[in-house]
């Protein structure tokens, strides 16, 4: 199977190509989860970042936190390699991280024309200046890092969504992206060209990374995908009623369809947010505008009988704004029990609780609920989309990308259906290198280690992952308050020590603990005082210290450990703390 690509690859080789080319590819992000993608891959020491996106917290761990991040450690510590950023659409998770990236490092940027205005809106809010976006057209070859980059337009549920392959020495390095396989498109924004992708096929593919979020699925994924045949039936079966529609504002294939089915009847529909009504006029750039006399303001919304309004949003605050509608919440719509809400949104991990709220109260007012997303599959290749892909290209090497362990397993196992060798698919782990040296995969795998980075909104962005590592020890090991009040001149013990916990033990049961905590305490005082290197800080710093290393050994927690030495002069007023 692989002879063509064998021939097409010591073509490429004598063109002039290095010996000893070396080429690295890992993820920091996306492989074993939902979400948080960002892929690197690294020829001879030149770095392109592959999509950089969040993932949202799950309710039982939130701990106020609103989204979590990739670990750019890594990236930090070899900024001067980064040849470029490729965005391939505008979704959270591959560009939702996008901003605190580019707080780290300074590199280019390559997106294509609508996910730019998506994009720049996103910098400009968290006020980032000075990045180049360069805009990536429907077919176009790029020079990045002085090596040929292809862009090719793939079908996903984001307008101009593409997939590229990078040209290595021996064989081109091809990222699909997430796509489906349609030909039935509402514009052509979102048609794909898998005929121009098999040009890889005849110089030979070294790698082919695919996205496993739909590898679970039988046969293709489209029509499946489509959301019009149940929207369709929900219009006609409530004519005369208002219809509420709840979507994720990124999930623009569905929004066009729903307004594509309205148009089609001739139903009056309102865009009710912000977002959702600039994503509207953004749309007519590359497809068919609105009839504007179709179009009804929010303050008609409970003046006409049938409109669609068609509510946008993202995550928790999406599901926890029809809870307001549905609970007269807002000032610009009262709720009727001849109402409908339709959900034509995913049930993505950490909003279950915000949902399961959003139904009780719709239910409590008598409304009417339809769950069309449960009949609907994602925008992601089933099995038969990934065998395609497969033989348009006719890898050396597969790597599955993005998904659950069990997603990429599934990936793989298509991949060995259609013949790769199973020692050369490779599923990897978030930190896990896979190194190619002249075209060949090396045996053993370099490993990252990655801590993720959690983000609660703070705009101090440093400062809020140290917050939010105080909050996890407190919810899981508590904290030690200890305090004590010296002479300000003679540093002896005047006051106390008083120890204090919560969430750590029961002080009546712990009493051996409490002893031996003041011991401590007070030992280290005197030791420094004696030894005439008393520093309140430092003397903080050694009691922290010994006292954690002693509750962990008795109790295996790590509680926080909070000093408090207050300092007092004759007078009996503070002078420390």
């Amino acid at each position: 199977m692989h002879e063509k690509a064998e021939m097409k690859k010591s073509d490429l080789k004598a063109e002039g190509a290095k010996t000893n080319e070396v080429v690295r590819i890992f993820a920091l992000g996306g492989l074993d989860e939902d979400g948080k993608n960002l892929t690197v891959i690294e020829i001879d020491g030149d770095i392109y970042i592959v999509e950089c996106g969040l993932k949202f917290p799950n309710d039982n761990a939130s701990l106020g936190v609103e989204c979590i991040v990739p670990d750019f450690s890594w990236l930090k510590e070899h900024e001067d390699r980064i040849k470029g950023i490729l965005i391939t659409h505008g979704h959270d998770d591959v560009m939702g991280a996008l901003p605190y990236l580019l707080k780290e490092i300074k590199a280019d940027v390559y997106v294509s024309p609508f996910t730019e205005r998506v994009v720049s809106d996103l910098l400009k809010a968290n006020k980032i200046t000075g990045v180049r976006l360069k805009t990536v057209k429907h077919r176009d070859t790029k020079k990045i890092g002085g090596r040929q980059v292809i862009f090719f337009p793939m079908t996903h549920s984001y307008p101009q969504t593409y997939g590229f392959g990078i040209r290595t020495n021996y064989g081109y390095i091809v990222y699909s992206g997430e796509f489906i396989e349609e030909y039935d498109d509402i514009s052509r924004a979102y048609q794909g060209d898998f005929a121009f992708a098999s040009r890889f096929k005849n110089d030979g593919v070294l790698v082919l990374l695919q996205d496993s979020k739909g590898s679970e699925n039988a046969l293709h994924t489209s029509p499946r995908h489509k959301v019009t045949p149940y929207f369709e039936k929900v219009l006609d079966e409530h004519e005369h009623q208002r219809i509420f529609v709840e979507i994720y504002t990124q999930s623009v294939y569905r929004i066009q369809e729903i307004i594509t089915c309205c148009i089609e009847r001739k139903r009056k529909m309102c865009f009710y947010s912000k977002e959702l009504k600039q994503l509207v006029a953004g749309l007519e750039s590359i497809t068919e505008a609105v009839p504007p006399e179709l179009v009804v303001p929010t303050s008609q919304i409970d003046k006409t009988d049938d409109v669609v309004v068609i509510i946008s949003g993202q995550g928790k605050a999406l599901f926890q704004l029809m809870s307001n509608i549905a609970n007269n919440e807002v000032d610009d719509v009262e709720f009727k029990e001849s109402d409908v809400i339709v959900v034509a949104t995913p049930l993505v991990p950490g909003v279950e609780k915000e949902f399961k709220s959003m139904e009780n109260d719709i239910y409590k007012r008598q409304g009417t609920i339809v769950k069309i997303d449960r009949n609907v599959l994602g925008m992601h290749p089933s099995k038969e989309d990934l065998k395609m892909v497969i033989y348009t290209t006719n890898p050396k090497y597969y790597i599955p990308i993005k998904g659950e362990y069990r997603m990429l397993c599934a990936n793989a196992m298509v991949a060995e259906e259609m013949n790769i060798p199973p020692e050369n698919i490779i599923i990897l782990d978030n930190g896990e290198m896979a190194t190619f040296i002249n075209g060949e995969l090396q045996p053993g795998r370099e490993t990252l280690e990655l801590h993720e980075t959690l983000v609660d909104g703070n705009a101090n962005w440093d400062m809020a992952g140290v917050v939010l590592k105080d909050r996890e020890i407190l919810s899981t090991d508590g904290v030690m308050v200890l305090a004590i009040g010296l002479d300000f001149r003679t540093k002896k013990i005047v006051n106390g020590p008083d120890i204090q916990t919560r969430g750590l033990v029961y002080v009546r049961d712990a009493e051996y603990l409490t002893r031996e905590v003041t011991r401590i305490m007070e030992e280290t005082i005197s030791e420094m005082v004696e030894a005439h290197k008393y520093d309140n800080i430092e003397c903080r710093a050694q009691i922290r210290e010994r006292v954690a290393r002693y509750v962990f050994k008795q109790t295996a927690k790590r509680p926080m450990i909070l000093p408090v030495i207050l300092e007092l002069n004759p007078k009996n007023s503070l002078s420390g703390s």
